[in-house]
This record gives structure tokens, sequence and C-alpha cells, in this order.
């Protein structure tokens, strides 16, 4: 089928987004096309504004409107831990848990050489300043139990290990009301490897 020139601009544009192919950008279209021409705007002002507005903190690289964002510039936060998590979105998940209340730093992506990303491509560099002041005994280690993420972790802590600060890894296997029977191997070996002292 051939779109209009402008139908197929914006269904090219739709596709261009992680996880949504011909089909979803197809749907996302024609349901713009459909929507009334202020719904429409709405879209795009927030994307603009979005863009416009929105940067990195200038302590952990979170996305904020102000040059240091409100977990950084919360006085109630614990200073002595940071937890480096690999995106903004898993900042997001942990504080949705309501259990951690120290500080964090955002890489902006893991280490995966078969990608060309390294140590030095992310926010790694800036990290360390903020080890320097003694304040911190603690970096928890938020990445994804992938092999990027192991790598990462692994990385982080043979850096951070010399400078005497405490350094840990979230745990991961089993999730909280989980049937054994149902998990897969991988998370079985994941959830035996790091049990923990009862």
């Amino acid at each position: 089928m051939q779109y209009t020139k402008p139908l197929a601009r914006l269904v090219s544009e739709l596709e261009r987004f992680p996880g949504v192919g011909p089909k979803s950008a197809q749907r996302m279209a024609f349901y713009l096309l459909h929507a009334s021409e202020e719904d429409a705007r709405r879209l795009a002002e927030a994307i603009l504004e979005v863009k416009e507005r929105v940067g990195f903190c200038q302590t952990c690289f979170n996305f904020t409107e102000q040059p240091i964002c409100e977990i950084c510039s919360d006085p109630r936060r614990d200073r002595k831990m940071i937890c480096v998590v690999a995106e903004p979105r898993d900042l997001i998940a942990m504080e949705k848990t309501n259990e951690y209340r120290g500080l964090y730093h955002v890489l902006h992506g893991v280490i995966s050489p078969q990608d060309g990303i390294m140590p030095e491509m992310l926010r790694i560099r800036e990290l360390l300043p903020r080890l320097s002041n003694h304040e911190v005994a603690e970096l928890i280690i938020a990445t994804n139990p992938t092999v990027e993420g192991e790598a990462t972790a692994f990385y982080l802590a043979k850096l951070i290990k010399p400078l005497g600060i405490k350094v840990s890894r979230i745990a991961h296997g089993l999730p909280a009301g989980g049937d054994l029977d149902y998990a897969d191997q991988a998370t079985l070996i994941s959830a035996l490897n790091w049990r923990r002292e009862m």
C-alpha cells in the first residue's frame, strides 16, 4: 500500500522508536491521523518541551529541568551511599521501591565491546570525583544481570575497591512470590550464587 507523502514520513519516523515495527508505526500514524488537531498539537508540544527543557543533572546525570536534580539537592538523602544505574529508567525503578534513600549515578549505558561501547564512553569518569570527598561509604551497583551489565559491574568494582569504598551488587534471582518450577535454569543458578546467610 502506498501512503501519501506526509503519512509515509510519519510512519517512517515512528518506526525509528525502539520496539516499534512497521505495523505498530502504521497503527500509531493512523491513530494520530484520526486524533483531533488539538491532541496532535499537544503531543508535538510535549515532545518539543522535553527536548528544550530537559537536560542532565550536573552531579548524577539523571534527567532534570534544573542544573542539579531534585534527588541530588534533597538534604534528606543519605550521602554515604551512591547507587550506580545504567539508565534513568533504572533510577525510576529503584525509586518506586521507596526503600533506597541514597544518591544515584547514571552511566547512560553499559560496557559492550561488541556494540563499540567502551568504559570511557560512559559517565564513569564523572563518578570518581564524587567518591574522593570521603563522604561516600558504599557504592551499590544496580546494572541488569546481563553479560554487559555484569562486565560493567566488574569493571566498576575493580576501579573503586582500591579507594577503600565498600562496593556491593544488587542481588538477583527468583522474584518474590515466584515458584521454583517456573524459573529458568539461569535464574535458579543466579539465585543460588547470590544467596545470603540467614
